[in-house]
């Protein structure tokens, strides 16, 4: 990405067809669409990109199972066809994920969950593709239980998941070595995919900005300019310098998701048919592998007749979600850093102690994070508040289009029903293209230069989340020695490489350590206990790495690390 103050002085200088409020993946993703149909593009985050929702949800591009039992069968197909199209685009990226549901105690899985993963398979295939032959046979492990079709006119290998199917109980314990001690007895085993949200949505910008998007983190959307009662562009302040400056656009695209009825809150209101925002939190906990050891995906039963999700994830175990509804508060930042509720650590360590048969305590947790979904009320006071999780696009007097709702999977739809509202009005003819476009390039794993003093588990990792980036993020541990070394070193750690680090202040507007450890890596998530340690010693090392590229001197450095520390009190990462 091109660096913050060649965005700013762009987004101060010109005139664009449309701007984008909002870093998350549905503000990223509309500024892709509008971009590859022909529109100048610029786009503004108020804190960090994917800040908000977008790097807390539980890491699947899912269909969404648990909806069939609401009976929203269009929800779930649409996901699911949309699952499809994000493997497709970026594999590198979205990845397949073998999930598992058990049975115990000499039982036959249950026929009801049978009938819905039935049904699952059906709404996942594209009724224009035939699956191809040999259906039901053991799965190759190697490209995730996926069957490859042909490969479209635009060079893109399409695919279909294996229908479920029925596994023994010796199967489900190679899958879950957690449930080893229970003896199950059978299982069911069906797929869906698995991704770093996060890197989904810088991937996703970066392709905006290849088009032409001007993209620029840390710019607080204060009001918008206005021409006859028509909206013009926003005005914008820059919560590092506190300059405020002007950004012209035909178009206002609302996409803050959460924080929508924010952005010009009394046109909003004013108007009739705007659906209401009813945030839900939504909490999750992570765990070392060998605590809760899992190769794929597990359905755990949980309190009040709900399922939680157990998942492999960047080399840990990763356990979500709640699903609460969030008080209205007069704090307008109450929702900028949500921590996990002591009761949701409680109610996620007791669903999976009682399943895995463990004794884990919150003392034993790598970290946890909540996040807060936008969901649209319905306006029925029996439906609970996360039955809707369909987007809601709107428009107010002013011409600004918002966009809210959906979930992480659908995030291409989503851009896509607003762009389409965009070209409609403006009488273009400008068809949707992004089911089409590639996210990020590939790479594999013998193409990656092996660097000295990098651990081969990097590779695996880097190749993951970078795809052919990669080879520049190798090519900066080569400049120091300590930039190939991990930010955490010792057995069990995450490999995450100090040279991340440096990439993300250098090519990807990084510009605290919050935004290395909790978004550009994942440290914060999957090793809190070491980089929110308070001793400071992991956050001081990242902020004198970021520092080098960011000209900090030595005060700086300090005062980035204990924002840091403090940052990460807010946020909860780190369970007592």
């Amino acid at each position: 990405m091109i660096t913050r103050a060649h965005a700013i002085a762009a987004l101060a200088a010109e005139r664009f067809d449309v701007v984008v409020v909002g870093g998350g993946i549905t503000g990223a993703g509309v500024a892709l669409d509008a971009a590859t149909r022909g529109y100048s593009v610029a786009l503004v985050e108020r804190a960090d990109y994917a800040s908000g929702t977008s790097s807390r949800s539980s890491k699947l591009v899912h269909g969404g199972l648990r909806y069939l039992q609401n009976f929203d069968l269009g929800l779930v197909r649409e996901a699911l066809l949309e699952r499809q199209i994000n493997v497709k685009l970026a594999p590198h990226l979205v990845k397949p994920l073998p999930l598992v549901v058990a049975a115990f105690d000499g039982e036959r899985p249950d026929r009801m969950t049978g009938m819905g993963l039935n049904l699952y398979d059906v709404m996942s295939v594209d009724k224009l593709r035939s699956r191809r032959p040999g259906r039901g046979q053991p799965p190759s492990e190697e490209h995730g239980a996926l069957s490859v079709a042909d490969v479209d006119g635009d060079g893109l290998a399409d695919w279909a998941p294996d229908r479920h199917r029925v596994i023994s109980g010796e199967e489900v314990v190679e899958r879950l070595p957690a449930l080893a001690g229970r003896n199950p007895t059978s299982g069911y085993l069906f797929y869906d995919c698995q991704t770093d949200d996060v890197r989904l949505v810088l991937t996703v910008l970066q392709e905006a900005e290849r088009f032409g998007a001007v993209c620029c983190n840390g710019l607080e959307v204060t009001d918008l300019l206005d021409t006859g009662g028509r909206s013009r562009g926003v005005q914008v302040t820059d919560v590092m310098s506190g300059d405020t400056f002007p950004v012209h656009a035909e178009n206002v695209i609302n996409a803050t998701g959460v924080w929508a009825d924010r952005l010009r809150p009394e046109e909003l209101h004013d108007e009739a048919e705007v659906p209401v925002i009813k945030p839900s939190r939504g909490t999750h906990i992570t765990l070392r592998h060998d605590q809760v050891p899992l190769i794929s995906g597990a359905i755990v039963p949980a309190g009040g007749g709900r399922t939680i999700f157990a998942l492999p994830w960047l080399g840990g175990t990763l356990i979500g979600t709640t699903d609460n509804e969030v008080e209205p508060s007069d704090d307008p930042h109450a929702l900028d850093h949500v921590a996990p509720e002591p009761e949701d650590i409680a109610y996620l360590l007791d669903a999976t102690n009682a399943y895995f048969g463990t004794t884990l305590t919150p003392s034993d947790l790598a970290g946890a994070y909540a996040g807060v979904r936008p969901l649209i009320s319905t306006g029925d006071p029996k439906k609970s508040v996360d039955i809707s999780r369909k987007a809601e696009l709107y428009e107010t007097s002013s011409g600004m289009i918002t966009i809210t709702g959906g979930k992480l999977t659908t995030w291409r739809r989503m851009a896509k029903q607003t762009v389409d509202r965009l070209v409609e009005r403006d009488a273009r003819d400008a068809p949707c293209r992004t089911h089409q476009i590639p996210l990020g390039q590939s790479v594999s794993l013998e193409e990656l230069p092996r660097i000295e003093g990098v651990p081969e588990a990097a590779y695996a990792q880097l190749a993951g989340r970078y795809g052919h980036l990669a080879h520049d993020v190798l090519a900066i541990a080569t400049e120091r020695g300590e930039l190939a070394q991990p930010v955490v070193d010792g057995p069990g750690r995450p490999p995450d490489l100090l040279a991340e680090v440096v990439h993300a202040a250098r090519h990807e507007q990084a510009r605290t350590v919050g935004d290395a450890l909790l978004r550009r890596t994942r440290l914060g998530l999957t090793a809190a206990r070491d980089v929110a340690a308070p001793d400071g010693v992991a956050a001081r090392r990242v902020a004198a790495a970021m520092g080098a590229e960011l000209g900090w001197d030595a005060a700086r450095v300090e005062a980035e690390a204990e924002a840091f520390l403090a940052e990460a009190a807010s946020e909860g990462i780190l369970v007592a």
